[in-house]
């Protein structure tokens, strides 16, 4: 039964992750008195775009011809690794925390080298902006989650999540600074305000979308599908470690069902957290961003330091 709930993972990950792109457009629309387009317009665009031809530079290389699949499998891969519906299960060695971390910079290495591969001047200082967004980020990244390894004794995300359901009210205040942290990390990372402006496309204020500006096609889809994919896996990071309710107890059909209903809740507060958020503030400069991210990274550092004056 728990190979069932591997494969479900496999493809729920892909399958779930444009309808929150859906989602979060059309609250952002009822929010700014838009109409706004249905919430599954992007499997629309995905499906347009596979059956699109492509253009592609004469001065690109292999890089740029096969970082959508190499993006596109990193999240397929992580979002097999971690906890969804049920914690209580083996997880592989990919589901280490680690391994999550560094998984996800690969794909952003590897877009970024296609930003610069074509010598596009958009791509370039996209590429610029994204490494450094990254690796300011990174250090948030990995300190939130070690925040919740700490507290539950394991590098495992499968057995956090299992952890995470007991954990005693002491912790309280260590995992709220562990989740602000981990929420500015997943703005940051998924290329959403105040980072970034994912429906821009003036050169100005362009980062991911100036990365990805010259793929088009079933390369543009692949890469469209993947940011969706990201977005997904951090807000299943942040629903699942820090808010663990709703696991199912048993690998029957009922506990699934009712596991995924609540995961749905769950990512659906997500949704609407992110899009409330980005009506009601503005992009900030780009020189600001640091600030905000050595903010995230100093939330996580004093939650360290409130287990160990617990423990």
């Amino acid at each position: 039964m728990s190979i069932f709930i591997w494969i479900i993972q496999l493809f729920f990950v892909p399958a779930l992750s444009p309808l929150c792109i859906g989602i979060i457009r059309k609250i952002k629309a009822k929010l700014q008195n838009r109409q706004g387009a249905n919430i599954f317009q992007p499997y629309r665009d995905i499906w347009k775009l596979l059956h699109k031809d492509e253009v592609i530079s004469n001065d690109a290389s292999w890089v740029f011809r096969f970082t959508p699949y190499i993006v596109f499998a990193v999240t397929l891969v992580v979002g097999f690794s971690i906890p969804i519906f049920f914690p209580r299960i083996a997880g592989f060695v990919t589901s280490d925390i680690l391994f999550v971390v560094y998984t996800l910079a690969i794909g952003t290495f590897f877009m970024a080298l296609a930003g610069v591969d074509t010598g596009s001047a958009f791509g370039g200082f996209g590429s610029s902006r994204e490494m450094t967004i990254s690796a300011l980020a990174e250090g948030g990244f990995i300190f939130s989650l070690l925040t919740m390894a700490l507290i539950a004794g394991s590098s495992n995300l499968f057995d956090i999540a299992s952890f995470s359901q007991s954990i005693g009210g002491q912790y309280f205040l260590p995992v709220l600074l562990a989740f602000g942290g981990f929420f500015i990390v997943l703005l940051a990372e998924t290329a959403r305000f105040p980072f970034d402006n994912p429906a821009t496309h003036l050169e100005l204020t362009m980062v991911h979308e100036a990365m990805i500006l010259e793929f088009s096609g079933k390369r543009l889809a692949l890469m469209e599908w993947a940011a969706a994919n990201k977005l997904l896996i951090f807000m299943v990071l942040g629903a699942n470690l820090f808010f663990p309710f709703g696991f199912g107890t048993d690998v029957g059909l009922a506990s699934i069902s009712l596991s995924i209903f609540y995961f749905l809740i769950k990512i659906f507060l997500f949704c609407g957290a992110i899009a409330v958020l980005e009506s009601t503030i503005a992009k900030f400069r780009f020189f600001r961003l640091p600030d905000l991210l050595f903010i995230s990274f100093i939330f996580n550092v004093v939650a360290i330091g409130l287990i160990y004056s617990i423990k």
